[in-house]
């Protein structure tokens, strides 16, 4: 799989395109996608998803991506490194603690696909951020430099509070670092049961193992045990509602024993089985459509 690099902190590009800018690829940096008009679909690690007017995506450095062009469109890419992220700290743009809770947040949104802007207010926000740096970047007035890379850190801010929205109820601004590099571990080896066992969690971090249960519950309102499953289920609704993985498929992306052991904790927990669910999201899809016709 080919693997792009960028060689400055960060770039903006616009394309207008009606076909496949690129075959599936990595990145070694963030890049953020705007679909200023347009439809199609993106795959990221080979899960699919509509995009359209308005939609926002981030892909993460870990990540395998792909676009599929339906309708001509036009892209906003903004691509940044964690360079440029340090480099807000060193210019005293920033605190320390803007660019460790923004390094955090990004790093760990690889499992969060799909449009990422679930706050009403940022809808329209984006859009106006977006529509600045176009601007700016075909005019270059006065300060030009200036007002991109503050337009530039306040859209990372925006998609960083969306993200960080989806984290448990009781994770905020003021919340202990360590905690969230738990949380941090765990998206990351959601994929890998044994790495976790709250054992290996413990031993990881360098902290008795009965000290992680009460820590964690502390921080975050919720056992660890619980955060898991939870976060889980959150990823099986991702694939029901926005892929055509079969269940047996997402029950093997997402290490249950089988199919059974999923439909079992699915229905347990949201009271139905994953099928119903994928129904009834799509029926309420068709609705909304119909409504809007």
């Amino acid at each position: 799989m080919a693997k792009e690099n960028i060689h400055q902190p960060f770039e903006i590009v616009e394309m207008i395109t009606d076909r496949c800018p690129l075959d599936e690829h990595g990145h070694n940096f963030f890049e953020l996608i705007y679909i200023v008009r347009g439809s199609g679909r993106q795959f990221i690690n080979n899960n699919g998803f509509s995009y359209s007017k308005g939609h926002l995506f981030l892909v993460t450095p870990e990540d395998k991506h792909l676009l599929e062009v339906e309708e001509e469109t036009h892209f906003f890419f903004l691509r940044f490194n964690r360079i440029y992220l340090q480099n807000q700290e060193t210019a005293l743009l920033y605190s320390k603690e803007w660019t460790r809770r923004m390094e955090f947040i990004l790093e760990h949104a690889s499992h969060r696909p799909g449009c990422i802007v679930y706050h009403e207010p940022d809808k329209q926000l984006v859009p106006a951020i977006v529509a600045g740096l176009i601007q700016e970047q075909a005019g270059k007035p006065l300060y030009h430099n200036e007002v991109v890379r503050q337009l530039v850190n306040t859209l990372i801010t925006v998609v960083a509070r969306n993200i960080a929205m989806k984290l448990p109820a009781q994770v905020g601004d003021h919340t202990a670092t360590p905690v969230l590099d738990i949380i941090g571990y765990i998206q990351e080896h959601i994929y890998s049961p044994q790495a976790l066992r709250a054992a290996v969690i413990a031993r990881h971090f360098h902290i008795s193992l009965s000290y992680l249960g009460r820590y964690f519950k502390k921080h975050t309102g919720e056992n660890l045990q619980d955060y898991i499953t939870h976060y889980k289920l959150k990823l099986v609704e991702t694939r029901l509602k926005h892929s055509d993985l079969r269940i047996n498929e997402i029950a093997a992306e997402l290490s249950f024993t089988d199919e059974s052991h999923l439909t079992r904790l699915f229905r347990k927990h949201r009271g139905m089985n994953p099928s119903a669910f994928r129904r009834q999201f799509v029926l309420n899809c068709d609705q909304l459509a119909i409504g809007k016709g």
